[in-house]
């Protein structure tokens, strides 16, 4: 069977360090798939991320896209059909919304009626009117408008893979749950596989078709989000979902 995705045995070791940023990591994603990727500060969920990508090649082990060893792909188209979205949102200042989203397609040479048409189109899907949004630059926006503005130029050339490093955590909570139901519907929408790191158990769990919970560099526990809060696999994975409960518990003693 071939998977959208496929880690054979990775690994990766940055140089100096005592121990694998990721650690012999094996598993499959589907087509179509939503995965988000939890664990806490350093556990290698980032790394992981960046490899399918190859922003870090692994030392040993294969990644695969559709059955191909991503390693004899080039890199440059390899990452054209990769979206790519962080935290830091990472666009360009002096270019107008309209602009950041259209980088991609002028890259890949498309006609300008066919760009200014997909541009409009990504607007109004992330949910700003093109003709009052088109024309902005990312400083007049706020820190929501601009990741939707990410989502839209990572979303541009139509990849069928999404790659998101954490892009909400530096969005205040009223923005973030609605982002994260806009995401979902999005998603729910399409056909792409979305591959979404979070240290927010919640986070993870809603949005995961999926969930696989990251700790040194393992894989701890990769199932649905049933599965892992009726079953956690060890210690680790019971005290997320058991800090998960207390804080439910704590809003059911105002209600």
């Amino acid at each position: 069977m071939v998977h959208a995705i496929e880690f054979r045995d990775v690994t990766k070791t940055f140089k100096g360090a005592g121990y694998s940023a990721v650690d012999h990591v094996s598993f499959t994603v589907e087509e179509g798939e939503f995965i988000t990727i939890l664990g806490s500060s350093g556990c290698g969920k980032t790394t992981l991320l960046k490899m399918i990508n190859r922003l870090y090649e692994p030392d040993d082990g294969k990644v695969l896209l559709s059955g191909t060893d991503i390693s004899s792909v080039d890199v440059v188209s390899l990452r054209r059909r990769i979206g790519y979205v962080i935290q830091q949102i990472g666009l360009f200042p002096h270019l107008t919304v309209g602009e950041n989203i259209a980088t991609l397609p002028k890259l890949l040479k498309w006609e300008k009626e066919k760009t200014a048409a997909r541009v409009d189109e990504l607007l109004i899907m992330a949910g700003l009117a093109p003709d009052e949004f088109r024309n902005r630059y990312p400083s007049q926006l706020s820190g929501g408008q601009q990741q939707r503005v990410g989502l839209a130029r990572a979303l541009a050339a139509d990849p069928g893979i999404m790659l998101l490093d954490e892009p909400f955590g530096a969005i205040d909570s009223i923005t973030r749950t609605k982002l994260q139901d806009e995401l979902l519907a999005l998603h729910g929408g399409m056909k792409k596989t979305f591959l979404f790191v979070t240290h927010d158990i919640e986070e993870a769990l809603k949005l995961g078709t999926r969930v696989m919970i990251m700790n040194g560099g393992k894989v701890i526990q990769y199932d649905t989000p049933e599965q892992i809060i009726r079953n956690p696999a060890d210690a680790f994975v019971r005290s997320l979902v058991e800090a998960a409960r207390a804080k439910e518990q704590f809003w059911e003693r105002f209600v």
